[in-house]
């Protein structure tokens, strides 16, 4: 006979998507002139428990980790500490006992932050479905896939302090750009400028400088997940990638949700990674389903353009992981690696406006309009869900809107 699961006390949270079988972790601070500091809260439902309060009230040797503006202090304590503080707060939301205890605030009452200091980024390029696709437009003649593609999960270093949380506005960048005709660059805004839906992968633990990461280490490596969209100036991009890769056409600016998913919380979402049809290096080999099931629908202005299936990508988060460290490059709690854009191989399952509109030749309609690029006040939403133990289960909303070029 099965065991029912627990139900939570707080009113219209059962069925939500942030419901107790979820129970992702940001940073909040109340809003108004008399708002508090900033500190560790859990979403259940439409609501956040402030676990700053508490801690101090009922787990004082955890505050230190929880009264922080940061999640970098419990990411640090490690996963014996990340599972007792998940257990406790589970324990605190369904036994109604509590419920006079604990300081539940509306998400109209608190401002989000960035939910981890991040010290490094890395982002990478493993869904085979984009970067054939972008190995097409660019290289019509040629491969789609460089020799390296399915050898290896191929990144690049992106930059840490452009990383902002959903709701920010993001500016259009200036930069050089060439048109395929001209003999010579010019400077200005982007005119090309796009999106990439992806996942994020937020580090829970230090590994000094010189050690590897095994693709079984991943689990007590890499705490939660996060949707990301790393913007691109694609025309900026194309004239400087080669031959060192993307540099300003991807560092002004990369929206992070405001939620961390614990991996605890994506059990049901485990599935195996499509098969890998080259023998890989034993670094890269993994015995057991390291892939996600995971749903990323990208809306732009209020139309869904794009439902792209992370369970479709060609490297798994263990592998990239495990990439990122082979030389004994270190590892920080907080810091961050993302997937690349995430599309799958229906037209509807495109992570990026390059690939749904084939370069820029084929506009796609939203919000009523015929579109290729993003235009001046744009806004994109990247909604994230995985299946849970009842139900489907969110991962955050990643939102942006586009500001005028200054």
């Amino acid at each position: 006979m099965s065991i029912p699961l627990p139900r939570t006390w707080v009113r219209d949270a059962d069925g939500s998507p942030y419901d107790v079988d979820n129970l992702p972790y940001g940073v909040v601070s109340t809003r108004g002139t008399g708002g508090d500091a900033a500190r560790v809260g859990v979403r259940i439902g439409d609501r956040v428990l402030d676990l700053g309060a508490a801690a101090r009230e009922l787990r004082p040797e955890w505050t230190p980790l929880l009264t922080a503006p940061e999640l970098n202090p419990l990411l640090a304590a490690g996963p014996a500490r990340w599972a007792e503080v998940r257990a406790w707060v589970r324990t605190l939301l369904t036994d109604v006992a509590h419920a006079s205890k604990l300081r539940l605030l509306g998400l109209d009452e608190v401002t989000c932050h960035l939910p981890v200091r991040v010290g490094d980024y890395v982002d990478f390029y493993a869904s085979e479905h984009h970067a054939t696709n972008i190995g097409r437009i660019l290289r019509p003649d040629g491969a789609a896939l460089a020799p390296n593609w399915k050898h290896l999960p191929v990144g690049y270093h992106g930059r840490a302090g452009s990383i902002v949380v959903s709701g920010t506005g993001v500016r259009r960048p200036t930069g050089q750009r060439k048109a395929p005709e001209a003999d010579a660059p010019t400077f200005g805004p982007s005119t090309r400028l796009d999106i990439e839906a992806e996942l994020g992968f937020v580090v829970g633990r230090s590994v000094p400088w010189g050690e590897r990461v095994a693709v079984s280490d991943f689990e007590r490596t890499v705490f939660g997940v996060a949707g990301i969209n790393d913007w691109s100036a694609r025309d900026i991009q194309a004239w400087e990638y080669v031959p060192l890769g993307p540099h300003l056409g991807k560092s002004f600016a990369t929206t992070m949700s405001a939620w961390v998913t614990p991996l605890a919380a994506l059990a049901a979402a485990r599935v195996p990674v499509p098969g890998q049809d080259v023998a890989l290096v034993e670094y890269l080999r993994e015995d057991e389903p390291q892939g996600y099931d995971i749903t990323v629908e990208v809306e732009l202005n209020g139309t869904v353009v794009a439902r792209a299936p992370y369970r479709s990508m060609y490297w798994s988060p263990a592998q990239m992981l495990a990439h990122l460290t082979v030389n004994g490059a270190s590892l920080r709690a907080g810091d961050l690696y993302a997937s690349g854009t995430i599309s799958g191989p229906e037209p509807d399952q495109l992570g990026s406006l390059m690939e749904l509109s084939a370069g820029g030749t084929r506009p796609f309609t939203a919000g009523g309009a015929q579109r290729t690029f993003l235009a001046d006040g744009d806004e994109v939403v990247l909604h994230c869900s995985a299946p849970g133990a009842r139900g489907r289960i969110g991962l955050g909303e990643v939102r942006g809107t586009i500001l005028p070029a200054r």
